[in-house]
């Protein structure tokens, strides 16, 4: 699947080792993603870029770089196991997560978009995601609880309905702001949750609520 952009993945992970991501399980998740997939016919040519790109509804592709530094922050505070991902989008974290945690639990409050992913996943053989459509604000309670949770658009304050499906010594990063977002990192040690900004972001806001 990668056979025509394979340079241009290779490069894009020189990028991100570049601009200081570590973890070799994360690069070589990006790596063997084939971002191509993940945008529309039109923006294909940017695909390799370390951009982020929009996928319609109103909602975007991350930027790589983004993407891993989310993926390598769950690791860097040891979360393994269970993963839960809020907003699906188009896919593209959800299969960079996949290829390093155990197992993904993805919800995406847009239906068409959530189709589309799971057609892309099956279509890579990552078999190790279970999807719904439904409202990321209040989580996946019934299969809680997570050892990570990453949320892929921007909260005006901390859901705490997240908060609490994390298992203790879990952790959770998400983007919190509005006009200002700052990457947020939530780690659960009992009863508390010990709070770390981590940088400066953009991402389309988190919404309450599903659409058919």
């Amino acid at each position: 699947m990668l056979s025509n952009y394979q340079g241009s993945a290779n490069a894009l992970v020189e990028l991100l080792k570049q601009q200081g991501v570590e973890d070799e399980v994360v690069l070589s998740a990006i790596a063997n993603t084939p971002r191509h997939l993940f945008v529309d016919e039109v923006l294909k040519h940017k695909s390799y870029e370390n951009t982020a790109l929009p996928i319609g509804q109103g909602q975007t592709i991350s930027q790589p770089f983004i993407v891993a530094k989310m993926t390598e922050v769950l690791k860097q505070v040891g979360v393994k196991g269970r993963i839960l991902e809020v907003g699906t989008g188009s896919g593209y974290q959800t299969a960079v997560l996949a290829q390093v945690f155990e197992q993904v639990f993805s919800i995406e409050r847009i239906k068409s978009l959530q189709w589309q992913a799971r057609r892309r996943l099956h279509l890579l053989d990552l078999y190790n995601v279970t999807m719904k459509h439904g409202d990321g604000w209040k989580g996946w309670a019934s299969k809680a609880p997570f050892a990570g949770i990453i949320v892929t658009a921007a909260a005006q304050s901390v859901p705490d309905e997240l908060l609490a499906q994390l298992e203790d010594g879990g952790a959770m990063v998400i983007p919190i702001g509005v006009e200002a977002q700052t990457l947020t990192l939530f780690v659960k040690q009992g009863e508390q949750f010990i709070r770390h900004a981590l940088a400066p972001v953009r991402f389309v806001p988190l919404v309450a609520g599903e659409v058919g």
